[in-house]
């Protein structure tokens, strides 16, 4: 696995965000080669990105990253067997994101959006 995809998705995601990026957020994944690497470490360290990751050999992380992952597949195939190609899969998951993000309603959150719930948490003592 290249380190690479997910660095790159990182610092997006920090210049998105505007002057604090991802400073104080957790990055949680599994025990892949990409998020055991020093580079990927380092990028974490330099946007002030704290790593979590499960313990080898179990799955107990799994249950939430599996329905996210089936949420993505159900909602952007849509009744399509495949994309046409790498293109309009890297869209297509991109516009799916965004809007998971940014407008779709989590009945975990309260029927808000991740972005609303996370504005409405911050207080100036988490915003410091």
């Amino acid at each position: 696995m290249r380190t690479s995809p997910v660095t790159d998705a990182l610092k997006a995601a920090a210049s998105v965000r505007g002057a604090d990026g991802l400073r104080g957020a957790i990055f949680h994944s599994d025990n892949g080669a990409q998020y055991a690497s020093k580079e990927f470490a380092q990028v974490c360290e330099d946007l002030g990105v704290d790593r979590s990751r499960g313990a080898v050999g179990t799955s107990a992380d799994n249950a939430a990253a599996e329905s996210l992952h089936a949420s993505l597949k159900r909602e952007t195939l849509q009744g399509k067997k495949r994309w046409t190609g790498a293109r309009e899969a890297r869209l297509a998951v991109f516009r799916w994101a965004t809007r998971y993000n940014t407008r779709r309603r989590h009945s975990r959150l309260g029927q808000i959006s991740p972005i609303a719930f996370e504005r409405r948490s911050l207080t100036p003592a988490t915003a410091a």
